[in-house]
């Protein structure tokens, strides 16, 4: 008996040394795993950066080939799509080639990564590495279109102006949801009351700023009765500003300052940036005509406005939790940290707003050296975004109350009729 109880005691001491071993191999396998995961998510998260540089370098190809590249490649075109002299493929129609090149590649990459959801499937990997490949990729995409008939890069043009509206509507999206978790994130608390102190201060801080630059614009952009045009956009940005200010705080919506006043500031920026991308022939723009070469203000501008296209097509391309129909789903540990397929399409977008910025909107004339953004198109196209900007905020201010008294309007009298069937 004593033989067979040391017996299974060694067995019941094999057993445990068995299940440490079990359990510790597992807790390796699930530590190697959360390294392997977070190398992963890593890898994924500075291949953006990647995909942001190139959109770089394609805006700064564009540039270059609209202003110098007829005097620095006149030899370099293929006669039959680009003219004897090569005029077709440069100037406007050269920015709509690159243009078209940067939408090929970013709509591949849409087509190649749209339903990646894991970090470890194969579109993940391409995503996320390949670069040598993708390098080719993006040079053929670019030089492709340099061989195109001029009548389908027109087409292209046309196409160009939807898809930059688009990316407009999907940009401001963005800004009202950022606008919304900045809100949020600064409301009044109980527990944070440093937090609902500095939201005040923020929300007096934009307000001010919002009413300098309505007061400022009038003695700079609307000296003469004569400029209308431009007391009317500036007035009537006025007019939003205070609309949006009584709409906050109405006590059916609540939403307090904050919100309203960081909009305004953006309204009245779009409201400044549309009376600026006026021609510089107009009788109410103070700013003189850009020359030949463009002195270092004009050039640190163009540079400033090539950045500020690359940062809002990245920060709208990143932001694809805005534009999802359900905001409770729980992530995964071996998720993916962005959705690659929205980030492309974002940026092949952008392909087409830039396009439309280097040209004016304009598909005939061609742009001024160190240009961009400037006409009577542009200026519209900005003044309507601002509208536009203007009428969403409300909408997303008022819809919560709209849809209550419905709901409300809807649940009485399914009341009334439950008590009247009542004995």
């Amino acid at each position: 008996m004593r033989v067979s109880s040391g017996a299974q005691e060694a067995t019941a001491v094999d057993i445990r040394l068995e299940n440490t071993e079990v359990v510790s191999q597992e807790e390796v396998s699930l530590e190697q795993k959360n390294v392997d995961y977070s190398a992963e998510r890593k890898q994924t998260l500075q291949a953006r950066y990647t995909y942001g540089t190139i959109f770089l370098i394609t805006n700064l190809m564009a540039w270059f080939v609209r202003d110098y590249g007829q005097k620095v490649l006149p030899q370099l075109h293929y006669p039959t799509a680009c003219g004897t002299e090569g005029h077709d493929c440069f100037r406007t129609l050269g920015v709509l080639r690159v243009s078209l090149g940067c939408f090929i590649f970013f709509f591949l990459m849409f087509l190649t990564t749209s339903k990646t959801r894991k970090l470890f499937q194969v579109r993940n990997t391409w995503h996320s590495r390949w670069w040598a490949f993708k390098f080719f990729l993006f040079a053929v995409s670019v030089t492709v279109p340099f061989f195109f008939s001029p009548d389908f890069i027109q087409l292209y043009g046309e196409f160009a102006r939807v898809g930059a509206g688009i990316f407009l509507i999907l940009q401001l999206v963005s800004v009202i949801q950022f606008i919304h978790w900045w809100n949020n994130y600064w409301m009044p608390d109980k527990e944070r009351k440093q937090s609902c102190s500095l939201g005040l201060l923020m929300s007096t801080i934009f307000y001010i700023a919002s009413i300098c630059g309505i007061v400022s614009m009038y003695p700079l952009y609307a000296q003469r009765l004569l400029c209308t045009l431009n007391i009317f956009f500036i007035t009537w940005t006025a007019i939003l500003l205070i609309v949006m200010m009584v709409v906050s705080l109405h006590s059916k919506v609540n939403r307090g300052l904050l919100s309203s006043g960081i909009m305004a500031s953006y309204i009245v920026f779009l409201c400044w940036s549309a009376i600026r991308s006026e021609p510089a022939t107009s009788k109410c723009n103070t700013h003189k005509p850009v020359n030949g070469n463009g002195d270092w203000t004009t050039i640190v501008g163009f540079l400033i406005a090539i950045c500020a296209i690359v940062m809002a097509t990245f920060s709208t391309g990143i932001d694809s939790k805005s534009f999802q129909f359900r905001k409770d789903e729980v992530q995964q540990e071996d998720d993916i940290p962005y959705t690659y397929g929205f980030f492309h399409l974002v940026f092949s977008l952008g392909a087409m707003y830039f396009a439309m910025l280097f040209i004016s909107w304009n598909l005939n004339n061609s742009a001024r050296k160190w240009s961009i953004d400037v006409g009577w198109a542009s200026t519209w196209v900005k003044i309507v975004n601002e509208w536009f900007a203007a009428t969403i905020y409300l909408w997303t201010l008022i819809s919560p109350v709209v849809i209550q008294n419905k709901v409300m309007d809807h649940v009485e009298p399914v009341q009334q009729i439950d008590e009247s069937a009542m004995p």
